[in-house]
């Protein structure tokens, strides 16, 4: 992403659909933007060293109050994903993805794990099925990205 263009942001730019505008009633709104930009560093729309677009063209582009946008940013600063470059914007720190990745995997094991290991089991699932299964998903993901 170059620039502080919002682009990357919206499903009209280039990476499409890496967030939606569309917002959730059941979590605040500047929770939904911390997750998405949190996404877009995970799935690689956003690098090291990258700005994040500004607040004004955020707050534009999803027609929410720029303090929301700010509110979002601010937490992303408190957990070291993002770093402030006064005069400059917001930009994703080094070491951002592999923060998260330890974070999202730790999460995943914790609170997705059990219910996917008791499914497996539940369904007499064994490895090698799964890794079958695996090896399939991979394939015809790897074809329709070709």
């Amino acid at each position: 992403m170059s620039g502080n263009n919002v682009d990357g942001l919206s499903p009209n730019g280039p990476r499409d659909n890496r967030m939606n505008r569309e917002w959730n009633d059941s979590e605040p709104i500047y929770r939904q933007l911390r997750d998405r930009v949190v996404h877009m560093i995970l799935d690689g729309v956003l690098n090291e060293g990258d700005p994040l677009p500004s607040v004004r063209n955020v707050a534009a582009d999803y027609r929410i109050n720029p303090l929301t946008v700010l509110k979002a940013y601010q937490e992303l600063v408190d957990e070291e994903l993002v770093e402030k470059r006064r005069g400059l914007g917001m930009f994703v720190k080094t070491g951002a993805r592999n923060r998260l990745l330890h974070g999202e995997r730790q999460k995943f094991l914790n609170e997705h794990w059990p219910r996917v290991h008791a499914t497996i089991q539940r369904l007499g699932l064994d490895p090698k099925e799964l890794l079958e299964a695996a090896a399939r998903r991979s394939a015809k993901t790897g074809k329709e990205k070709h």
